[in-house]
């Protein structure tokens, strides 16, 4: 009986033994320092898209993401401030120039979609269907239209004065060209309360289309691409960035799983999704 008892015990306390060793890296390996800043672009907010994806990112990871939707300028900005840990942007010669300078570092690609250029059903300048970005700019500066421009340093911003640099006019100052300072949702918004044209992602127009009352009057010029990477801050130049969970984000946006959830996004509401994920692929190739 003692020894049936001897052998009960010594059965449980290996028992105990096995369950310790089996849960413990469930709970071995809490993070450290559990709040994460992204600082991102309003599109990415816009679209629904983080919705989605952070609290699966939380609850994966045990991290708490606070999340900055910003143009892509104001949020290498941050970076460059090291008021952020991890940025998920779309201006790509504001990337390079910030990875160049060692403000962040493992930009990786994420996703695309593209720009569109939206405008009233009547198109009082006529580019309904322009071939080419700068030409329907064009139009719409010689029929003196107003084009409704964020002017926030954003990435869409940045694309916009590429375009307006490549049609061969400097906008500024002009009566027709006006200035909202707001992220793409709020510029759309304006931009169809006075009737205007803008230059938007598609992402963002297709999800906020129906209470808009703005068409799609130009799309498909190859300048119109719109990339999108994660960038994580230099914990060499900002010791005291998150660098464990920005690693972890930037690891998570370029996972199998979600770039297959970024893939379907949007289809089963708007009928095509609002991005494509790239993970893995050479820039080069997109929208090829």
């Amino acid at each position: 009986m003692k020894r049936f008892k001897h052998n009960v015990l010594v059965m449980g306390m290996i028992g105990a033994l096995v369950l310790a060793v089996c849960v413990s890296p469930a709970i071995a390996a809490p993070p450290k320092q559990k709040n994460l800043i992204l600082a991102t672009t309003t599109s990415t907010q816009d679209t629904g898209l983080l919705d989605v994806l952070i609290p699966l990112f939380e609850k994966r990871t045990g991290y708490f993401v606070k999340t900055i939707a910003v143009g892509s300028g104001q949020a290498m900005a941050m970076g460059q401030k090291g008021e952020a840990d991890v940025l998920l942007v779309h201006s790509q010669e504001a990337e390079k120039k910030f990875i160049a300078e060692g403000y962040g570092i493992s930009r990786r690609l994420v996703m695309h979609n593209d720009y569109i250029i939206v405008g009233p059903p009547g198109d009082p300048a006529g580019i309904r269907g322009t071939k080419t970005a700068a030409g329907a700019f064009k139009k719409i500066a010689a029929a003196n239209a107003i084009f409704m421009s964020r002017g926030d340093n954003s990435g869409t911003h940045a694309k916009e004065r590429a375009i307006w640099k490549n049609a061969g006019i400097n906008p500024e100052g002009q009566k027709w060209y006006q200035q909202t300072g707001l992220g793409m949702g709020h510029t759309l918004a304006v931009s169809a309360e006075k009737k205007t044209y803008t230059l938007t992602d598609r992402g963002t127009y297709l999800a906020l289309k129906k209470n808009l009352g703005l068409d799609i009057l130009v799309e498909g010029d190859a300048i119109l691409l719109n990339i999108y990477h994660v960038i994580e801050v230099n914990p060499a130049r900002w010791p005291k960035v998150n660098a464990a969970g920005a690693k972890a984000f930037s690891d998570f946006m370029v996972s199998r799983q979600v770039q297959g959830i970024i893939k379907k996004f949007g289809v089963d509401k708007y009928g095509s999704p609002l991005f494509f994920p790239d993970a893995g692929k050479k820039e080069e190739k997109l929208g090829k």
